[in-house]
C-alpha cells in the first residue's frame, strides 16, 4: 500500500483492488472490510495455492446442488460448495501425484549432492558446446539462451508463470545485470 500526496490530501492505494480513495480512517476501514477487498485479496492468495492444497479444499466441500442442476451458481468463486466435477478431481489428483514424483526423483537420497564446481564446469559445458562448433562460431537467440538458463537454472518453474513480477522477485537475466561504466553511484 502506497501514499501520495494530492490537492485533497493523502490518497491511500489499495495494491489488491488497484483502486485509490481518500485516506481517512472511516474510508480505509469501509473499503478494508468490504466484500471487493475481501474477494480480491482472497483471489490473490488463491493464484498462489499449490495443487495438493486446492485438492484438500476441494475433497472437503460438498458438491454444489445449483452448479450441477444449472452449470451456473449465484455466489461463483466465493460459493462454500465444490464446483469441481468428478472428472475435474481426477486431473487435480494426477497433477498431485505427478508433482510428487518430481519432487521425489529430484531429491535422491542416494544421489551425490552437487558442489559448485560440478555445476559451473557442466555449465562451461553446455555454454560452449552450443556456442561454437569447430572454429565457426554459431550466434544464438537471446530467446533460445533464456529458455536453457530457465531450465537449467533452480529458479522454480513457478515463478516464470506469475504475470508482472515486482523487481525485487525478478530473477536476473541469464547474463547478469548489464551495468554501464559511466554510471555514478550515490
Amino acid at each position: 500500500m502506497c501514499f501520495s500526496s494530492d490537492i485533497m490530501g493523502k490518497r491511500y492505494y489499495c495494491d489488491y483492488c488497484e483502486r485509490s480513495f481518500q485516506d481517512n480512517m472511516h474510508n480505509r476501514k469501509k473499503h478494508v472490510y468490504g466484500v471487493q477487498h475481501q474477494r480480491a485479496k482472497k483471489a490473490w492468495f488463491d493464484h498462489f495455492r499449490g495443487y495438493e492444497d486446492i485438492l484438500k479444499a476441494e475433497q472437503a466441500k460438498r458438491p454444489c446442488r445449483k452448479f450441477l442442476q444449472r452449470g451456473i451458481c449465484d455466489f461463483g468463486t466465493s460459493c462454500r460448495f465444490s464446483h469441481m466435477s468428478e472428472a475435474d478431481l481426477f486431473h487435480l489428483q494426477k497433477k498431485v501425484q505427478d508433482e510428487k514424483l518430481r519432487l521425489e526423483g529430484s531429491e535422491d537420497p542416494n544421489a551425490p549432492k552437487p558442489s559448485v564446481d560440478v555445476w559451473l564446469s557442466s555449465r562451461e559445458k553446455r555454454r560452449s558446446g552450443h556456442t561454437s562448433k569447430g572454429s565457426i562460431i554459431h550466434p544464438r537467440s537471446a530467446e533460445t539462451e533464456r529458455e536453457e538458463d530457465c531450465a537449467s537454472s533452480d529458479v522454480p518453474p513457478q515463478i516464470f508463470s506469475v504475470p508482472e513480477l515486482p523487481p525485487s522477485l525478478v530473477p536476473p537475466p541469464p547474463g547478469g545485470w548489464k551495468v554501464s561504466s559511466n554510471v555514478e553511484w550515490g
